[in-house]
């Protein structure tokens, strides 16, 4: 390697970095057609010491990062290894120096505090529960158990928008706060069902007026089948009112996330 001049700037004599995705143990193999960050995609590579490794790619520092192709191929790399090893995932943006400094600045000091979190974490990964109302449906369940609602839509039928707005905004309250308790105990319901299957659950926040649920859980790769059946079963008794989904097996985010120093 040839030494810097005097005329480079620091940004001119490290171009590249190393991107890291996640820790996983040492016998992890990357797949010939990994996609990593970047534009193009890095080449995902596996930098190992003892008993964990480190999924890693190349990476253009003057490049941008941090499009929605990046944030995707973050996600879908771990997911796939979640799917066949345990893996701690790294926040979006960890990047260092070289391969090198991945090994001796993040995998060696920190190696059995990751393998010890690697061995808790056994064959668990996570599973995302996201449930969205009917809109119909679940207007027509406010309007018929609050009858203030109920009296305020009446005032309303025939009657212009301008001359009826502070009725409206009042009738949009009403109907936001009776959602937001349906949503609290239906959440609830979500997680009463299916934390017999998990070893830990979540609740995240609403990310839509109308979801009725997202929880989060942490449940062993093979009970998956019994994760399905039981939202199915809930699925059925809310038909026509809420309608469910299964997002997973997807790597632990919301339970795991290791840190890496920022280069």
């Amino acid at each position: 390697m040839s030494a810097p001049t005097d005329s480079e700037t620091p940004e001119q004599q490290v171009s590249t970095g190393c991107y890291v995705y996640g820790i996983a143990p040492a016998d992890l193999e990357a797949t010939s057609d990994a996609r990593g960050v970047g534009d193009p995609p890095g080449k995902v590579s596996i930098v190992r010491h003892d008993q964990i490794a480190a999924l890693v790619s190349d990476i253009d520092l003057g490049g941008p990062l941090g499009t929605p192709e990046d944030l995707l191929a973050h996600q879908q790399l771990l997911d796939a290894a979640a799917s066949e090893v345990p893996v701690l995932p790294m926040r979006f943006g960890a990047v260092m120096t070289d391969p090198e400094a991945v090994k001796e600045e993040l995998l060696a000091p920190h190696h059995d505090e990751f393998l010890a979190a690697l061995n808790e974490l056994g064959g668990r990964v996570e599973y995302v529960v996201k449930g969205r109302y009917v809109e119909e449906a679940i207007l027509s369940e406010v309007l018929s158990e609050v009858p203030t609602a109920q009296e305020l839509r009446q005032q309303l039928i025939g009657q212009p928008e301008d001359a009826t707005r502070n009725l409206r905004i009042q009738l949009g309250e009403i109907i936001n706060q009776a959602i937001t308790a349906k949503r609290d105990a239906d959440t609830a319901k979500v997680v009463e069902a299916l934390s017999q299957f998990a070893a830990a659950t979540a609740v995240r926040e609403p990310t839509h007026e109308q979801d009725a649920a997202h929880v989060v859980l942490l449940a062993e790769l093979g009970r998956q089948g019994e994760l399905e059946q039981a939202l199915a079963e809930l699925g059925r008794e809310w038909e026509g009112r809420v309608n469910l989904r299964l997002l997973g097996p997807l790597a632990p985010y919301d339970f795991v996330v290791a840190e890496a120093a920022q280069q």
